[in-house]
């Protein structure tokens, strides 16, 4: 029978495939997921060197932002380099399995701040929150309360209300 410092290796620092799978919460793909710009690869035209949203980013100056793209092109991972590489308090979002209560809570905490600490919400999926729903975001868009990064696989112009896409930058 072999011991844990046997699989994985005498003397060796545990990596990315030796840690048990009781001590695993995550999947591998989220495990594997780049957290910054130079382990990401691909959307050159949106985040490569001096491109806007890429200066946004490093200049920590974001402003709220809707990726619009099939799925597996890099939004979600766009969104979590954005939380690793700004100072802003990141709130995950996901339209599917969240609603108006959780955006409430979500305002409140960013009201709540006492520093200039901005709060990002990233929202996925958000062509599934329907018009009142993605109406309850604009008023703290507007007032520069939250900055949204929405993720959306739909056309924004035909799934987000109009009032939203005309106050965030899309990147396809």
């Amino acid at each position: 029978m072999t011991s844990k410092s046997t699989r994985r290796g005498k003397g060796k620092p545990p990596d990315l495939f030796s840690v048990g799978a009781a001590e695993r919460r995550e999947p591998l793909a989220e495990r594997m997921r780049p957290r910054n710009f130079s382990e990401f690869i691909g959307q050159q035209h949106i985040v490569g060197p001096g491109r806007l949203l890429r200066r946004a980013i490093e200049a920590d100056k974001l402003s709220s932002i809707i990726l619009y793209g099939p799925a597996g092109v890099g939004k979600t991972t766009i969104a979590n380099i954005i939380a690793h590489e700004t100072s802003a308090e990141f709130v995950t979002l996901n339209a599917v399995l969240d609603g108006i209560k959780e955006l409430r809570d979500v305002i409140e905490k960013a009201e709540a701040q006492f520093s200039d600490k901005k709060t990002v919400v990233f929202v996925d999926e958000i062509h599934r929150w329907n018009k009142n729903q993605q109406d309850g975001l604009l008023p703290h868009v507007e007032a520069g309360t939250i900055i949204l990064v929405g993720a959306t696989t739909e056309n924004p112009f035909f799934s987000l209300v109009g009032p939203l896409v005309s106050r965030s930058r899309l990147f396809k």
